[in-house]
């Protein structure tokens, strides 16, 4: 994956695009009281762990810094994971779908925890 021209070939990338994608489907439907609170938090969340991705790749070749984008990333996709429980509780997802999208951001946290555990092979030496 090193040999990646951008983070849009990451497949940490594509998984958490896809996560965001298919959260804003789900959200449509959730009761127009939630809106400005958990639609609008958990749509914002989900989508800012794809932009800390694109900020991360684009600061490989500053260490320190391309760990802070991918900490930042993996926090958005933890708060992400509360947002969805909730919304499950609430009872605007069914226990399936929940299961689903919270087995998805389980896995991109994985994955983020990985690249940081190798950051060596991920950073620009230059």
């Amino acid at each position: 994956m090193a040999l990646a021209r951008s983070y849009r070939e990451l497949d940490v990338y594509k998984k958490a695009m896809k996560g965001a994608i298919e959260i804003f489907q789900v959200t449509k439907n959730f009761p127009s009281e939630e809106k400005y609170s958990l639609t609008d938090q958990i749509r914002r969340c989900s989508r800012s762990v794809c932009a800390n991705i694109a900020e991360a790749w684009r600061k490989r070749r500053y260490k320190a810094a391309f760990i802070n984008k991918l900490s930042d990333a993996e926090s958005e996709a933890a708060e992400t994971q509360v947002w969805l429980e909730l919304s499950h509780h609430c009872g605007d997802m069914d226990k399936e779908l929940y299961q689903h999208l919270d087995d998805m951001y389980d896995h991109i946290i994985g994955q983020l925890v990985k690249i940081v555990e190798d950051v060596d092979r991920w950073v620009l030496h230059i």
